[in-house]
């Protein structure tokens, strides 16, 4: 689809696949588990500067087939890395001394963002409640997940169910909810929802 496009057909933004402006995305390309997880990982992440409030653009390219002055290039900042430079280092090495990196406190879309810890048997309040209601509303679409109590304590009721979805939906069965199943149980959750809505 040409940049264009999005905009004749009444979106107000551009997709140009070029990583000047956007990252670019191949449709149907391979993903590989290890991208995956850190796209998981620094999903929240976003870089500022100090008296800024929206996200600073960090526009790179390869610096091997493509020069960019004043950008961050791909290659160069493998080659920092193998030197030791932390992330921050050589976002700071490109862009100047007064980048941060911060983590959105909310992500708009979601019921509700991931707490920040690892829910367990143990845990306990408002997160574990919030889990836990939403299970039950997945349960509904998804048979083999069994409905819990809704009690805002993580016991091993919930660490069972919690299993079970990942089992279901292809994460890691480890019975706790981490960033990656929070998201995927809100994913669901969602899409449940708005199916059910639709009913």
């Amino acid at each position: 689809m040409c940049a264009s496009a999005y905009r004749n057909k009444g979106y107000d933004f551009t997709i140009t696949s070029s990583t000047a402006f956007d990252h670019k995305w191949i449709a149907n390309r391979n993903v590989y588990d290890t991208i995956s997880a850190i796209t998981d990982e620094l999903f929240a992440n976003y870089l500022s500067r100090p008296n800024v409030r929206q996200p600073i653009l960090t526009q790179y390219c390869d610096g091997r087939q493509v020069s960019c002055p004043d950008w961050m290039t791909q290659w160069g900042s493998k080659s920092l890395g193998d030197q030791g430079y932390a992330p921050i280092e050589i976002l700071r090495y490109y862009y100047g001394d007064d980048m941060y990196i911060n983590i959105a406190q909310e992500i708009s879309g979601v019921p509700s963002s991931w707490p920040g810890y690892t829910l367990e048997v143990g845990s306990e309040g408002e997160k574990v409640r919030q889990i836990q209601e939403q299970l039950n509303v997945i349960a509904g679409a998804y048979p083999a997940i069994p409905k819990i109590s809704v009690d805002g304590r993580y016991g091993q009721e919930t660490a069972d169910a919690v299993r079970v979805f990942q089992s279901v939906f292809g994460l890691p069965e480890t019975g706790t909810v981490d960033y990656k199943t929070w998201y995927k149980i809100s994913e669901i959750y969602v899409g449940v929802s708005r199916i059910a809505e639709l009913v």
